[in-house]
């Protein structure tokens, strides 16, 4: 499903962050990435979804066996890669009910397809907004707008159950939730998963993995990828930190 070649990047006219990174993803797979700060876990997921604050200097991002270096963060989405970013946006005026709709009939209209019909949109915005425990007045919010950061993060999970890419890249999704939160997002990942599609974890703490179980984990440090192993690396990164790995 993805395949990244030698990956190099940089900020745009800035310092390189991605110093050849090789990975490959397959349908069915959950791969988690850790890493100190600075290592360029973030960088790599806004890279693959063709953020333009940077630069790929080097290698090939293949996505379904395209390689698409050169679409545009909107093509890319359309083809099935879903970001949710460390720090959502807020759209003051546009409830989140409004913004899923916007969101779902656009990447309908990219793929050739007529909007949802409004009866049958509403009914999977109710199915998946109670699997998320997601209460009625939340989705009449403006988006992100005073949300916490746990509302956050589960607005963006339940964007992704209705938008169903083929590959979710979920940017530090645990950040500020409390285990209550933690489970239901987590919930909501395990729901979403199959052998169709795929997820990519970015995330500092091996508490998220108690709950979405990786195929794979890798530590990102420097901008490559230094280690990969199971979950059993993640509990001795736990254990041990990152420093048994750089010296």
């Amino acid at each position: 499903m993805l395949n990244i070649k030698n990956l190099h990047a940089r900020i745009e006219d800035g310092a390189q962050i991605l110093k050849g990174i090789n990975l490959e993803i397959k349908p069915g797979e959950v791969h988690a990435i850790m890493g100190p700060n600075g290592a360029g876990k973030s960088t790599l997921s806004s890279v693959i979804a063709g953020k333009e604050d940077y630069e790929v200097t080097e290698g090939e991002i293949l996505f379904q066996g395209e390689n698409i270096i050169e679409d545009a963060p909107e093509e890319r989405a359309h083809k099935g890669i879903f970001l949710s970013f460390q720090y959502p946006v807020e759209i003051p005026g546009v409830s989140v009910t409004n913004f899923i709709k916007a969101a779902l009939n656009e990447n309908r209209k990219a793929n050739g397809l007529e909007d949802m019909p409004a009866k049958e949109m509403l009914a999977m915005i109710r199915e998946k907004s109670e699997k998320l425990g997601i209460k009625k007045d939340f989705l009449s919010r403006s988006l992100n707008e005073g949300f916490s950061g746990g509302e956050k993060k589960r607005n963006e999970i339940f964007q992704m159950m209705m938008l169903n890419p083929k590959l979710a890249i979920l940017d530090e999704t645990d950040s500020g939730l409390d285990i209550d939160a933690l489970r239901i997002v987590a919930d909501g990942v395990n729901q979403f998963k199959n052998e169709g599609n795929a997820v990519l974890l970015i995330t500092h703490y091996q508490r998220l993995l108690n709950y979405i179980e990786p195929d794979y984990v890798h530590v990102l440090a420097n901008g490559k990828i230094i280690k990969t192993g199971d979950k059993s690396l993640a509990l001795e990164l736990e254990s041990k930190g990152y420093d048994w790995l750089l010296n």
